[in-house]
């Protein structure tokens, strides 16, 4: 009973950074295990290698798991097999959309360019490679002239 009310506000916690999503959404959330004590193991794999904001994500999953039952906590960053774009959901690739994101195509079937998330036109072109986010592109829209972020594949 601990173990899944540990394992939903886990899953809850959103990402500092894409905040549209939450960790469960994004694939981040690999594994959790509560011992008969109630201690919890918290496995994540970040999205991006050097994700400035993972000791954040850390101390977020630490409180929402104390929240929710866990007398104590420990978070484990694993980074095999690296996290993908291939976790996303199709729901959570909608939110990004809905929030003006592009969300990236496949990792195992990339797409040459993402559209735009705004007016759906297909050709866009990039600005720069990073935007707020290490993990995250600049584009340009051809169609509306709107600039607009991209969630890079990987």
């Amino acid at each position: 009973m601990v173990k899944e009310r540990v394992e939903a506000a886990v899953a809850a916690v959103p990402d500092p950074e894409l905040q549209v999503l939450s960790i469960g959404e994004l694939g981040m959330l690999r594994e959790v295990s509560v011992d008969e004590d109630g201690n919890a193991v918290v496995t994540l794999t970040p999205t991006y290698l050097g994700c400035p904001a993972l000791e954040l994500i850390k101390a977020d999953v630490a409180a929402a798991a104390r929240t929710a039952g866990a007398a104590r906590v420990e978070v484990v960053v694993s980074m095999s097999p690296p996290w993908t774009t291939d976790w996303l959901s199709q729901a959570a690739r909608a939110k990004l959309t809905e929030a003006g994101i592009a969300p990236p195509g496949r990792a195992s079937l990339p797409l040459l360019q993402p559209g735009c998330p705004r007016c759906a036109f297909p050709d866009t072109e990039e600005l720069s490679s990073f935007g707020a986010a290490a993990c995250m592109a600049l584009r340009l829209c051809s169609g509306c002239g709107e600039p607009f972020e991209h969630l890079k594949a990987h």
